[in-house]
């Protein structure tokens, strides 16, 4: 086991399956086992979902939506929809699991809590952050490198549907080569999208390595946490 302490970042469309929008139940039971894996190795593990399975599937009413703020607020009411969904698959499959929240809600989730996240993952729960961080403007991949930090994880692994990062989008170009690893200075100079900028240098400035990989592959995540040469590192030179 390479990395005691993880976060993994879902996005919301992974959890569509090949739904147009919505969550997808053999998709979600997908993730729920990939996640006990790596629980059963003994890894401390959280988790950041985002919200565009649910909030994108409505594309029809976003023009209108007054502001970018309101359409922000939808974005993280629906990352909670998903966190409940991905708890009641880990818990009935016997993975204790916390729901916290940037948003209050508290008849269905605790306010997040830095210190009590870690003793979640002390005794072997894991932790799903919802919500993002509670503010308008941020990405659901900033949140996941901010509580990556917050927590103290040894690394962010972002699960995706392609097998790392590309020097151009490998579903448009089949000539596009894989980079097994590559630096947050490249990142940015090569304006990668796989996660937005601001995450990738908060990442970077918090000495932060971020794996990309194919969670959707069986055995995948596990493969990664045990330090197989899985997807596309981004690491600070």
């Amino acid at each position: 086991m390479k990395y005691k302490r993880l976060l993994l970042k879902l996005s919301g469309e992974s959890l569509m399956g090949n739904n147009e929008f919505g969550l997808h139940s053999i998709r979600l039971k997908q993730y729920a086992y990939e996640v006990k894996k790596v629980v059963d190795m003994g890894s401390q593990v959280a988790i950041v979902i985002g919200g565009g399975n649910i909030f994108r599937g409505y594309s029809k009413i976003k023009k209108k939506i007054i502001s970018r703020v309101e359409g922000d607020y939808i974005g993280m009411l629906a990352t909670v929809i998903n966190g409940i969904a991905l708890k009641s698959y880990l818990e009935n499959i016997g993975i204790c699991t916390r729901l916290q929240t940037a948003i209050r809600i508290d008849q269905i989730a605790e306010p997040f809590i830095k210190n009590k996240a870690i003793n979640h993952l002390e005794n072997g729960k894991v932790v799903i952050f919802v919500a993002g961080i509670g503010n308008p403007f941020f990405t659901t991949d900033t949140a996941a490198v901010l509580r990556a930090i917050e927590i103290k994880a040894d690394v962010l692994l972002k699960g995706t549907r392609v097998d790392g990062v590309y020097t151009t989008d490998p579903e448009k170009n089949k000539y596009a080569k894989k980079l097994k690893n590559i630096s947050f200075d490249m990142v940015r100079k090569m304006k990668i999208k796989v996660m937005d900028q601001t995450a990738f240098i908060l990442g970077s400035e918090n000495n932060l390595p971020i794996i990309i990989f194919n969670i959707n592959i069986k055995g995948n995540f596990k493969k990664v946490i045990s330090g197989e040469k899985i997807g596309t590192i981004v690491y600070k030179k």
